[in-house]
């Protein structure tokens, strides 16, 4: 009884606070209630204003969204309606062009599989006897010229294996007299080139451990270089067949690689040394832009040479131009265009066109009289004229252009004359019989293809594609073979000869390459290399892996590959970035705040060896 006496009081006395005579009685207490109350209401309005408001939001925010992804909808058709459109407008996505560029990578698969089978580092391939031979001293000379076109073409399984080769066998310190501007044109500028693409810095590393041989060069009184170095002991000399002179190509060809390196590395050294020489040209360059072929590095002066767009001449006017696409046309490489105009006007002495089908040809020149010869090195020209033409006014920018054209259909027809459709190595012009055959052998040279590509991209034409497509049908039909790609000859003769008559008659007539001699110097095997024929030699150039393979990949690519206004090439395809120069520049700072015997068979002009040590 008295537990439920306690618990009913208890109730009662809960019960008490809900009495509101409790709190009349009460008046702090009926204060602290009515505040209780304001509170609780005012919290409760608060949440339900705040849910309004955020339902509101929330209202704005789903419609934004909605816009959004009406807006990211209509993106999406904008671009697959641009990317149809292009695909449309392009001549370049023709399903043809995308055939025909499956083709080329066909065949540099071929050549590089049989480089990789039968070479494998070193410099040259023997395709007929499946041999390699080293051609450059043990360079891996086709395999570091073939880098950026493997990466290009996307064949990354093999660009992978050559990097390989590159960090861990290649070895510049050899007992070698290297040629400095085939050095640098395939292994500096096939290096840089692929440090380019890739990023990769042992390619890099490597460029500047050649170039840093090859410096020694550049010493002389002028800044003019020597064109032949020790790789091991670092002597420089010239090649005693050009009486001690320098030559002028390989002299003027080391530009883009050199200024290349020092922007790579912020080493100012190898651009100075290189542009030291062209500083040295400029002194005393002639009116009409044109320099004899040998050059005296002593004192700089010229010797009564011949004047070519050939062999020995072509590439010294090729980088005039290239040098001020590289630095992004600016003020501080004017100068380089200036010289080029200059060439130009020059080159215009040596233009005439044959009868009776008018075609167009480079005549060369000694003293004042014109041969009428033209090299098919200087088949370069056409695409050099094209590149440089957009850089004029409107009316000598068209004149240049319709002239390159012109020397674009007379080099196509160097291919056409011939029953195999492959060039011979030069032609002569003769009243009423259009041209002839001069040196006939063919050795996969690209010079003709790189002009097709570059009026082929710069002016949409898609003949040029036809043209470079029956190039490459006539290199397949009669170059190709099990062992890679070879060039053709007509035979091989055992000859007994004086050296110097020997010599006299090759210098005279040109006709032939000098190879095998044996101690005597008496016995010498001479090949012919013979387009009218089709018998084939025993050489896979390095120079048709680097340059006309490529050239022919990209003139069937779409221009976004390898674009213009991005990439400069050098003189062996190799495709370097164009970094803007500006005047006063320090490479340092700019990049610390980024971060056995000379070849004979050369590259530009299957010139005779030095006999001179």
């Amino acid at each position: 009884m008295a537990r439920g006496r306690s618990s009913s009081s208890s109730s009662s006395s809960r019960w008490r606070y809900c009495n509101p005579a409790y709190y009349l009685k009460r008046p702090k207490r009926l204060a602290l209630l009515f505040i209780a109350f304001v509170c609780a209401t005012l919290v409760v309005w608060d949440r339900q204003t705040l849910v309004r408001e955020h339902e509101v939001e929330l209202s704005k925010l789903q419609e934004e969204v909605l816009e959004l992804r009406n807006v990211l909808e209509d993106s999406k058709d904008v671009r697959r309606i641009q990317r149809r459109t292009k695909r449309e407008a392009l001549p370049m996505e023709d399903p043809i062009d995308q055939e025909r560029r499956e083709k080329v990578r066909e065949a540099m698969i071929h050549a590089w599989s049989s480089y990789e089978n039968y070479a494998w580092g070193q410099d040259e391939l023997q395709p007929q006897t499946k041999s390699g031979v080293n051609s450059f001293g043990g360079l891996g000379a086709t395999l570091i010229d073939s880098l950026d076109t493997l990466y290009i073409m996307g064949l990354e399984e093999e660009f992978q294996r050559a990097k390989e080769w590159v960090a861990n066998s290649l070895d510049f310190n050899k007992d070698y007299d290297a040629s400095v501007f085939e050095t640098t044109i395939r292994v500096v500028g096939g290096l840089l080139s692929a440090y380019d693409l890739s990023q990769d810095k042992v390619f890099l590393e490597k460029a500047q451990d050649i170039a840093d041989r090859l410096l020694p060069a550049w010493d002389t009184p002028t800044g003019i270089p020597y064109n032949i170095i020790n790789l091991a002991g670092g002597n420089p000399r010239n090649p005693g067949w050009t009486g001690g002179n320098s030559i002028l190509a390989d002299s003027g060809t080391e530009q883009l690689e050199f200024i290349a390196l020092s922007q790579r590395t912020g080493n100012p050294k190898y651009q100075q040394k290189a542009e030291n020489a062209i500083l040295a040209l400029n002194k005393s360059f002639p009116d009409n832009g044109l320099l004899p072929i040998y050059i005296n590095p002593d004192t700089g002066s010229t010797s009564y040479s011949a004047i070519t767009f050939g062999a020995m001449g072509d590439s010294f006017y090729e980088y005039l131009l290239k040098v001020w696409i590289q630095g992004n046309k600016t003020a501080t490489v004017r100068h380089y265009r200036e010289m080029w105009e200059k060439s130009m006007k020059g080159l215009l002495s040596l233009v005439k066109r044959t009868t009776p089908s008018s075609f167009t040809y480079l005549c060369e020149k000694s003293g004042y009289s014109l041969t009428d010869k033209m090299d098919e090195l200087a088949c370069f020209a056409p695409g050099m004229i094209a590149l440089g033409s957009f850089g004029y006014g409107p009316e000598e920018s068209k004149k240049f252009l319709s002239l390159a054209e012109e020397l674009a259909w007379t080099c196509y027809n160097f291919y056409q004359s011939t029953p195999t459709k492959l060039a011979g190595e030069n032609y002569f012009f003769h009243e009423g019989q259009d041209m002839t055959v001069g040196t006939s052998w063919n050795i996969l040279r690209p010079e003709t293809v790189e002009s097709l590509f570059y009026l082929s991209r710069l002016t949409g034409n898609k003949t040029y594609k036809e043209w470079g497509w029956n190039i490459f049908q006539a290199f397949e039909e009669n170059s190709r073979v099990e062992g890679g790609y070879v060039g053709l000859k007509d035979f091989d003769i055992l000859v007994s000869l004086d050296m110097s008559t020997l010599l006299f008659y090759l210098l005279d007539r040109k006709i032939g390459l000098l190879k095998n001699a044996t101690s005597s110097l008496k016995y010498v095997s001479i090949g012919f290399y013979q387009v009218n024929t089709g018998v084939k030699d025993n050489m896979m150039q390095s120079f048709f892996l680097a340059e006309t393979l490529k050239y022919l990949y990209l003139l069937f690519s779409p221009p976004s590959v390898i674009p213009l206004d991005e990439w400069v090439f050098n003189t062996e395809a190799h495709p370097l970035r164009i970094v803007t120069r500006k005047e006063g520049e320090d490479l340092g700072n700019r990049d610390a705040q980024k971060k056995p015997v000379i070849l004979f068979r050369n590259r530009r002009a299957g010139r005779l060896p030095n006999r001179d040590n």
